[in-house]
């Protein structure tokens, strides 16, 4: 069985989750090994209970400053002994070969900033390789896939010009040409988002795996869906798309890009 301790994997519990066991079961499965810690703002008895009997640190943030506090905080505990670092969240669960592929890739080019990875949703327990919402952001990560313009720059900045399509809980950052603070985001919903727009004017590339590597959980009491339930996040989608163009053409693609919050209020009951 191989070891690799130059990665950490940080668990962002928040509350409780009926599905944490199963994301820290998946870790532990991977089939290259690395050190597992969590990291919470909530600090709920379920958790506590979890990373005693897997016997894994748990880190707590005092602040309480929001979800991209949460991110940094958990970003910050772990790049302390890592420089690959992946922030899993507790709603998912993370593929057998999910280590081995991403770090291969980022030793393989160790000046990337990050490499993130293709995903499946997971739905009333059932695994959905494709989904209208994912066959769209496949569609969106062409460039990154295409040998000709892969390598290019730019074609960072134009995936992300029509959309988010980097799933977050995928993505493993390579702290040692990151910032040492990542997260400077002011939204509730789209701070990935806003991360990868910072990212993508620095120097280094993103690396897109594409196997897809986690299973992505959907249900009616994720983060997201309850932004846009409280209509939160149309306004920072619209802002984000200020970020590339002009004002009547970002309005423009915002309606089509609004269709795919369908995909959340369509969730019904998720079963475990």
């Amino acid at each position: 069985m191989r070891y690799y301790d130059d990665h950490v994997f940080v668990i962002c519990a928040y509350k409780e989750s009926p599905y944490l066991e199963a994301c820290i079961r998946s870790l532990l499965a991977q089939t290259v090994k690395s050190r597992i810690i969590v990291a919470t703002s909530t600090s709920a008895a379920s958790v506590r209970d979890l990373v005693e009997r897997y016997e894994l640190p748990l880190y707590v943030n005092e602040k309480k400053c929001g979800i991209a506090s949460d991110w940094e905080y958990a970003y910050e505990k772990a790049r302390e002994t890592a420089r690959y670092v992946t922030i899993a969240h507790q709603d998912d669960i993370y593929l057998p070969h999910y280590m081995e592929k991403v770090i291969s890739r980022l030793e393989e080019e160790r000046e990337a900033l990050l490499c993130f990875t293709d995903y499946a949703e997971l739905r009333n327990g059932r695994k959905l390789d494709i989904s209208p919402y994912t066959a769209v952001k496949r569609a969106m990560l062409f460039p990154l896939k295409c040998p000709i313009l892969k390598d290019i720059k730019q074609a960072e900045r134009w995936i992300l010009s029509f959309g988010n399509p980097i799933m977050c809980p995928t993505v493993t950052y390579n702290t040692a040409v990151l910032p040492e603070t990542l997260f400077l985001s002011e939204f509730k919903s789209n701070i990935d988002w806003d991360t990868w727009e910072k990212l993508s004017r620095r120097q280094g590339r993103f690396i897109y795996e594409p196997h897809a590597l986690l299973l992505h959980r959907i249900h009616k009491n994720a983060a997201t869906a309850q932004l846009i339930y409280r209509q939160e996040r149309a306004k920072e989608d619209l802002a984000m798309f200020l970020k590339f163009w002009p004002e009547p053409l970002a309005k423009c693609i915002m309606k089509f890009y609004s269709l795919g919050e369908i995909n959340y209020k369509n969730i019904g009951n998720e079963r475990y």
